[in-house]
């Protein structure tokens, strides 16, 4: 499957909301095509460490703002994500890139199990996030866990029965490193 293409060094993950600002004119026609004709494009993760070529399939949620300099902030929906079997310096005849891309079709709706799930609310209970509206799926959850690079990369590569204890390892690990900080606070006092 051939899709316009936007090399950055992040990766998107399912169902993650990224903000973006375009201002290469290039991009701004992506922009214009993507108001335009509703396309979908992908969001190519650049970064060495990504061997597999892996990235997000991206659909425009909103346009923020509009500058003068014909530059916008928008925001962007991670809906699938693939594997690049080849980047084009152009997509078809336009400024932008392409790529020729496999979709892996994941379940970004996937729920967790209730350990992971329990867990998760405790992590939320601690960062002081007390609404939840919804259900949260696996993606979410590593979306909001602020993964670095690698390990939303060693993430997606994982096998689906290996990506809970995964995101376990990781709640835990942010939790401990919390609860360190709040002993912290009844040993040092600010000036």
């Amino acid at each position: 499957m051939l899709i316009p293409m936007f090399p950055l060094s992040l990766l998107p993950l399912p169902g993650e909301l990224i903000p973006l600002h375009i201002f290469e004119p290039r991009y701004k026609q992506l922009l214009q095509d993507a108001e335009s004709t509703d396309i979908n494009f992908g969001i190519y993760c650049t970064h060495e460490l990504n061997k597999e070529k892996v990235g997000g399939l991206m659909k425009l949620e909103s346009v923020i703002k509009r500058y003068n300099s014909g530059e916008s902030d928008i925001v962007v929906r991670c809906i699938d994500i693939f594997s690049m079997d080849k980047l084009l310096r152009n997509y078809k005849s336009k400024q932008y890139p392409g790529g020729e891309v496999e979709l892996w079709n994941v379940n970004k709706d996937e729920l967790p199990d209730i350990a992971l799930y329990d867990l998760f609310i405790e992590y939320q209970h601690k960062r002081n996030i007390k609404n939840h509206n919804s259900l949260f799926s696996l993606y979410q959850i590593a979306a909001e866990l602020n993964l670095d690079l690698f390990d939303r990369y060693s993430f997606l590569n994982l096998p689906v029965e290996k990506k809970l204890g995964f995101l376990i390892k990781q709640l835990k690990f942010q939790l401990f490193v919390i609860n360190q900080y709040d002993k912290s606070k009844d040993f040092f006092h600010l000036n």
